[in-house]
């Protein structure tokens, strides 16, 4: 079996899955990643389109060519600390293994129709103190 990878991205308590696929082997660097943030404008806009001119807010890892393609979008930016894995908001995922797409897709989307409606409010509301906790650390690790 080929292993892929995906990147998706979460508008509101929506799920944009399948943005971008890769085949084993293949990497993220800063021009197939900014390929794939103008796929999810796209998407986006198909999805959702008063939120392009309302705004969008993105959080994201920090990256250089990242952060300039959002300026030229004039989308909001909440950086992720680099270096912080620690604070992935990934981690449900964490030690699972799948063997092919269709039931990681399965996994994230069970694990989004359980989600609360204000899950993702009071997901950013919390990310301050965490914030506020990782620049007192001077970027160090935090215990969750």
């Amino acid at each position: 079996m080929s292993m892929t990878k995906s990147i998706s991205g979460v508008l509101g308590s929506k799920t944009a899955e399948q943005v971008c696929k890769m085949n084993q082997g293949e990497s993220v660097n800063a021009d197939r990643y900014c390929k794939t943030l103008d796929r999810l404008r796209h998407v986006v806009q198909r999805k959702r389109p008063g939120l392009l001119r309302s705004g969008v807010v993105f959080h994201y890892d920090d990256a250089k060519r990242t952060k300039e393609w959002l300026e030229r979008q004039r989308w909001d930016i909440i950086p992720h600390p680099a270096d912080s894995s620690d604070l992935a908001p990934s981690d449900h995922l964490g030690g699972k293994k799948f063997e092919d797409e269709d039931e990681l897709i399965g996994e994230v989307r069970d694990w989004f129709s359980k989600l609360d409606v204000n899950f993702f409010t009071q997901g950013i509301y919390s990310l301050l103190p965490w914030w506020q906790k990782c620049i007192a650390l001077h970027g160090e690790y935090i215990e969750t």
